[in-house]
Parts: C-alpha cells; sequence; structure tokens
C-alpha cells in the first residue's frame, strides 16, 4: 500500500475508535443509571472544556456537579455548601472561580440553566444520609440547606432540578414541616413545644 493509502486507512480506523468510545461512555452512563461516578462526571469536564482559563490562573470557569465545580481540567474545585445552597444551586449551572492573591476562593454563578421545580418528602438513608423522593426518583440534596430549614425525614421539600437532564442532586427551594413538629402543632396536639424551640423561633 501507498503512503496515500495508509494514511487514509488510519484515519479510518482513528473514527472508527472515536465513535466506539462515544458508544461505549453512552452505554456507560445508562447502565450507571445517571449515578454521580468517576466515569458519568465526565460529562461535566466535556462542558467545561469550552471554557476559558486566564492567563494568570487566576480565574476559572466551569460546571456545578452538585457539590463541586468542574474545570476545564477535569479537575474538581470545593464550592461551599452554604454558598450552593444560598444560591440554589443547580447541576449544570457555569460557575466563575476567581483565585485571589490570598489564596481564597470566590465564586460567582455566570450561566444558570432552565430549572424546574418538584415536591417530594424528605427520608435518610441506611447511611444516615438525607435523599428527597420525587416522581419515583432519588435526590441528593445538601446537609446544609437542610440545616438551614430545620428539616427532619417526613417533611415535605420543594426542589429545584434541571429541566433537561436526570440529575443526581437537588437544590432545596422550601420544606413544609410535617404536622407535629412546629409549635403551632404541637399546641392543637395538647404539647407543649421544647424550650430550645421557643427560643429559636425568638431570635
Amino acid at each position: 500500500m501507498d503512503k496515500l493509502s495508509n494514511l487514509a486507512l488510519i484515519a479510518q480506523m482513528i473514527e472508527s475508535a472515536e465513535k466506539n468510545i462515544q458508544s461505549a461512555k453512552h452505554l456507560l452512563r445508562e447502565m450507571m443509571g445517571g449515578k454521580d461516578s468517576p466515569a458519568n462526571s465526565s460529562r461535566f469536564s466535556e462542558r467545561a472544556q469550552v471554557l476559558s482559563v486566564s492567563e494568570g490562573g487566576k480565574i476559572i470557569e466551569g460546571i456545578f456537579d452538585g457539590q463541586n465545580m468542574i474545570g476545564p481540567d477535569g479537575k474538581q474545585y470545593p464550592v461551599p455548601s452554604n454558598y450552593s445552597s444560598k444560591s440554589k444551586l443547580v447541576e449544570g449551572d457555569v460557575l466563575k472561580l476567581t483565585i485571589a492573591d490570598d489564596g481564597s476562593f470566590i465564586y460567582k454563578q455566570i450561566g444558570p440553566i432552565e430549572r424546574r421545580k418538584i415536591i417530594g418528602v424528605l427520608s435518610k438513608d441506611e447511611k444516615g444520609d438525607f435523599r428527597v423522593m420525587a416522581e419515583g426518583k432519588t435526590f441528593r440534596v445538601l446537609l446544609a440547606s437542610l440545616t438551614y430549614f430545620k428539616a427532619e425525614s417526613g417533611d415535605e421539600v420543594t426542589i429545584v432540578v434541571p429541566k433537561d437532564h436526570d440529575p443526581v442532586w437537588a437544590a432545596v427551594e422550601n420544606v413544609i414541616k410535617a404536622p407535629g413538629e412546629n409549635p403551632a402543632d404541637l399546641e392543637m396536639m395538647g404539647q407543649k413545644p421544647r424550650e430550645e424551640d421557643s427560643e429559636m423561633d425568638e431570635i
């Protein structure tokens, strides 16, 4: 075979290999059921690759994966849970990270994706982790959000999820306390609220 024929064959083999890899990734994601895993997290780094890193390495843009920001290099940058909860960040949101001279991280949401809200019920699994059951699915939520709302198992929770893809994580929008948990309900049942609950209500 001449040189041109060899080059054409090599190009064809590379193209075929790339297609096989893409098919394998797609099949693996389906087998994992959309769960957060090293293989599945590549969907975030793939999107982040088209974003920019400044020349000085001070500003990085990436994709929020529910807990961390995935940068163009595939690295995970920790996002404070308090910021994530307060901002109600959703999987797929684009974030800009500014690394200050003193090493502190400053995040800003610059590309929120389309969202939708659903209502579910909060429960705790065998490991003690909280989950929200909604629409026949289970979503992970940040503990900081649940702590802020003083949420407990059995409470109804309004969560925010991406509109166009099935996420692992959801943001907590609000919590509807289960009957018998707030002071008004306890009084109706002939019980007195705990002193610490009354004190927190006064704060």
